[in-house]
């Protein structure tokens, strides 16, 4: 396996740290290869424990309860493979891969940038724990709460050498168990990066790209076409497809889907037509200051007339709180 991305591959007395050694030195996971020596480093193994509490923490209240969830609810989307979109994801390869972890392709598009593989081969025990004391600040809104802010990820990893999204999608890949195997840039439809990953003897695939969602047709909704159908997650989407500048994406993901999981940020009831069956669960709480100018009519009607099932059993959208989470089971016909 050659170096396909820039700092993808370095030299540590000589010998060569792989892609995934990589990922699991940057998760704060057991490193056999070359990178084993950062590991006896005090402030890694601070790095560690940091991250090991996060992620307990986080498969304790959701990542175990959406599994639980998505199996009895939607069990034939959860289970089966195919094409997975995620508009507006930003890296959040955690969530594609909690709602949907079968998906052999996953498709993830935000404004974020790319980056590339940091080459910790050639850090001194210095700069390493500098650049994941910044890693671990870019992904604290989304460990926290569930969506990440895509300004305070730029602020972060601009106090490093971590750069872009890569980094953060090691992460989550090593510690959901996946072993990296490639990583390469795309330069089309958008600047891109695909990674190539085996999780339980699959290999699937996980492509980001940085492009800009508003407007119309686009080459990079084309290229999604190609590969679709497929299933869908929206979340944390700023209510941007509720608007025209944002038809695009919306009609597509209207178009080329066949299950949609959403928060009511994402793609408004009205444009759902008779070929959709939806499902609504948790509880509808208005956002009030921030998103209070999209109409939610509709929505709160629905929840008015027939109340449903008020717990999730796990927090989704902006709310944190497992008790105030909304979501959206959209099927297509």
């Amino acid at each position: 396996m050659g170096c396909v991305l820039a700092g993808a591959c370095g030299s540590l007395f000589g010998q060569t740290a792989s892609l995934d050694d990589t990922a699991r030195l940057l998760a704060g996971l057991p490193v056999n290869g070359p990178l084993s020596t950062f590991t006896q480093d005090q402030r890694w193994k601070g790095h560690a424990a940091a991250m090991d509490n996060a992620w307990k923490t986080k498969e304790y209240f959701q990542l175990g309860p959406i599994a639980t969830w998505m199996g009895s609810h939607a069990g034939e989307y959860y289970r089966s493979g195919g094409t997975m979109f995620y508009m507006f994801s930003g890296p959040d390869f955690l969530y594609a891969n909690a709602f949907f972890p079968n998906a052999s392709t996953y498709i993830l598009a935000g404004l974020e940038p790319v980056g590339q593989v940091p080459d910790v081969a050639r850090m001194n025990a210095d700069t390493l724990a500098a650049n994941l004391g910044a890693l671990r600040n870019s992904m604290t809104t989304l460990l926290v709460t569930h969506y990440f802010v895509t300004e305070e990820m730029k602020a972060a990893l601009g106090r490093g050498s971590l750069t872009g999204t890569v980094p953060i999608l090691y992460v989550f890949l090593a510690r959901l168990g996946c072993t990296v195997l490639d990583t390469t840039y795309v330069h089309s439809p958008a600047e891109g990066v695909k990674i190539t990953f085996s999780h339980n003897g699959r290999t699937q695939t996980l492509y980001y790209f940085k492009t800009d969602l508003s407007g119309g047709n686009s080459a990079f909704l084309r290229w999604c076409a190609a590969r679709g159908p497929g299933v869908s997650l929206i979340k944390a989407a700023s209510y941007l497809m509720h608007g025209e500048g944002f038809s695009g994406v919306r009609d597509f993901l209207l178009g080329h889907s066949t299950c949609i999981v959403q928060d009511d940020s994402g793609i408004p009831l009205r444009a759902f037509n008779k070929n959709w069956a939806l499902e609504f669960y948790g509880r509808f709480i208005p956002h009030g200051e921030k998103f209070g100018k999209y109409d939610q009519t509709a929505l709160a009607e629905i929840y008015h007339r027939n109340p449903p099932p008020p717990e999730l059993g796990f927090a989704f959208g902006y709310w944190w709180q497992a008790e105030r989470g909304l979501l959206i089971l959209a099927r297509h016909k």
